[in-house]
């Protein structure tokens, strides 16, 4: 079993910034390629982006690449989702998940594992 439970969301103005954290415990964290999805009032979870079990190759949503970014610390069992010019659209409850297999990134069906998420809201 991984436990991930995830922090750091928040009331944030268009334009500013927040980081999630997503502190995982029990098995071998470094075992597992981690992921960030979020999902919006009446709208299905999407993904936001993936991150391999070394840190060394990241995968975004097209729409949110150059603007959030994707990292973990395996010595500190935590991923993080840095984001930047933060956009009302942004406002979702944003979840981390844990996969064995990177094969499918995109699909949430393929996470073993969800923390309980944690709310962010972007005000225009």
């Amino acid at each position: 079993q991984v436990q991930l439970v995830e922090s750091g969301g928040g009331l944030v103005q268009a334009g500013g910034s927040l980081r999630l954290s997503c502190e995982a415990s029990g098995r071998t964290f470094s075992s597992y390629a981690m992921g960030w999805f979020r999902q919006a009032p009446g709208k299905e979870r999407e993904f936001v982006a993936a991150i391999n079990w070394s840190g060394g190759s990241t995968y975004y949503a097209n729409s949110l690449k150059g603007r959030f970014t994707i990292s973990r610390d395996n010595a500190k069992n935590t991923v993080y989702l840095q984001m930047n010019s933060l956009k009302p659209e942004d406002t979702a409850v944003y979840y981390c998940a844990a996969t064995p297999d990177l094969g499918y990134y995109r699909d949430y069906n393929r996470y073993n594992y969800w923390g309980q998420g944690t709310q962010v809201t972007v005000s225009s």
